[in-house]
């Protein structure tokens, strides 16, 4: 198979082909221009002298193909006719000189990535001024930077390193070369805009890979969301969507015949530990965790060697030639720190390659807040509570706190509980409004906390989740009536009623599958 296809030649094409032709796959080029021809063949460049625009004169297939001459027009033709041909490649153009803005449209419409050669060298000269991408003077747009220059023309150099973003070959240890066209090729296929799904109560690796990919979908025009189920309990998780200006969307929120398309992001099958039907359709997968199970999907790309999703998306960025905003590489760097516990946890090459990447476009003073948020009084009040009134019983901890005002605060003090020596199982309860809530955390544990609360209060009120993290609510009901007809408090009511049941189902608590990694983060 051709990996690498060049229709049309001019000096950035030239010197592309020369960057590329050492690397893994086949390198053709295509030009009627017979001096190109003659200097491409000179460098051992497959070379056929033919028409560019047209498709008669092209192999039979191309996982990546660059149109690179200077014409405008006839870029605009090769790149309509490479998309007809080949609807599932990697397509690079390059404006050429002069072009116009019909030109600039028609190229957009089919390309995955245009290059055009005043914004590189708008790139390089707000490098140089310090500038941060934007534009100096009261001029707008790409015209006044270069004004701003000194008149300056893009030269061959400047317009080379932007396109060798689309051309990219990532990361060693990427399993299929093919995966970045076959993504955008899924893509395109979609019906209607994209559902990007993360896991329930999503953890910043989720949260930020979610809107990686929808960023990756906008680029060649797919709309996407990102949507979640459960909870953003943690301080760290909120600061960073509040301070990061993410929008994830309850899923309660979304309605899914408005999509043509689902994708999920660190978990990898639907109606498991996310929100949406069980086995509903899905389009994509991008996950970093060994599946349980089956994985359905027309793209998948799953990799355990790898410590975050994160790191996948930010590969996929890279190798599609988009750069992160500043918000956007802030939150990836942060999902791979988290997940790979700062580089020490289960780490690869590929999560330092893609941290060394994004920190070059990251905001440090957000991310060291969003690493140090401010914490509640509430929240201190319940973990104080659930410290003080812990039950212990084995590697089991159960904890009623009273009274609550915020119910995320339970899942942190669940959380925090299990840093206690020895404890693998937490549970945290309490009571608002009329309902009982209570949240549930296992680390290293063969406790499926999920199950577990499910035999115990699913019978009386509403509990699940998974092996790792689970929930449950139970109406107060009648507890609250023999509260008042008794010595009891209610807290004492609650907490009777409840670690009873708890710690009678703890007895009889199913067991994670034996001898299967856990496909979820269990911390």
């Amino acid at each position: 198979m051709t990996r690498r296809l060049l229709l049309g030649c001019s000096a950035v094409g030239n010197a592309l082909a020369e960057r590329t032709r050492e690397e893994r796959g086949e390198l053709v080029a295509i030009t009627d221009d017979t001096g190109w021809s003659s200097t491409l063949r000179d460098r051992n460049v497959a070379t056929v002298e033919a028409d560019p625009t047209d498709a008669a004169n092209y192999p039979d297939a191309a996982a990546i193909v660059v149109v690179a001459s200077d014409d405008a027009d006839r870029n605009v033709a090769a790149a309509r006719a490479a998309r007809d041909r080949y609807p599932d490649a990697m397509l690079v153009a390059y404006l050429g000189t002069a072009a116009t803005e019909a030109q600039r449209a028609a190229i957009a419409a089919v390309a995955d990535r245009v290059i055009d050669p005043v914004e590189a060298v708008t790139g390089r000269v707000c490098e140089a001024l310090g500038l941060d991408g934007e534009y100096p003077g009261d001029a707008d747009g790409p015209e006044a930077a270069a004004d701003a220059a000194g008149g300056t023309e893009p030269t061959d150099a400047d317009v080379e390193t932007d396109v060798e973003a689309g051309l990219a070959a990532g990361p060693a240890q990427a399993p299929d070369d093919e995966k970045p066209a076959r993504l955008l090729a899924t893509l395109r296929r979609l019906s209607g805009p994209l559902l990007v799904v993360a896991h329930d109560n999503p953890d910043p690796d989720a949260i930020a890979s979610a809107i990686g990919l929808t960023r990756v979908a906008e680029s060649i025009g797919v709309d996407a969301d990102a949507c979640y189920g459960g909870e953003i309990a943690h301080q760290e998780n909120r600061a960073m969507v509040n301070l990061l200006d993410i929008g994830l969307q309850p899923v309660d929120e979304i309605d899914l015949e408005e999509y043509g398309g689902v994708a999920l992001v660190d978990h990898s099958r639907a109606g498991i530990n996310d929100s949406l039907p069980e086995g509903h359709p899905v389009d994509v997968v991008i996950d970093h965790h060994p599946p349980r199970g089956p994985v359905a999907g027309s793209f998948v790309d799953i990799r355990p060697a790898v410590g975050a999703t994160s790191t996948l998306i930010a590969e996929y960025l890279s190798r599609f030639g988009i750069a992160p905003d500043r918000d956007l590489a802030t939150s990836l760097l942060y999902g791979i720190r988290i997940d790979t516990k700062d580089f020490t946890r289960a780490t690869a090459i590929d999560d330092f390659r893609a941290a060394a990447a994004l920190l070059a476009h990251a905001d440090e003073s957000t991310l060291e807040r969003v690493e140090s948020p401010s914490v509640s009084p509430e929240t201190l009040r319940v973990l104080a509570a659930a410290i003080e009134n812990r039950d212990v019983r084995g590697s089991v901890a159960a904890s009623c706190v009273g009274e609550i005002a915020d119910r995320d605060a339970l899942a942190q003090a669940a959380e925090r509980l299990l840093d206690l020596d020895g404890v693998t199982v937490t549970f945290v309860y309490g009571y608002m409004d009329g309902v009982i809530y209570g949240s549930a955390r296992a680390r290293g544990a063969d406790l499926d906390a999920g199950e577990l609360l499910r035999d115990a209060l699913d019978p009386v009120g509403s509990a699940g989740g998974h092996a790792a993290m689970a929930g449950a609510q139970v109406p107060l009901g009648l507890l609250a009536e023999v509260s008042e007809s008794e010595a009891e408090s209610l807290a004492e009511v609650v907490e009777t009623f409840v670690a009873g049941r708890f710690f009678e189902a703890l007895d009889d608590a199913p067991t994670q599958p034996a001898g299967l990694p856990p496909e979820f983060p269990t911390d």
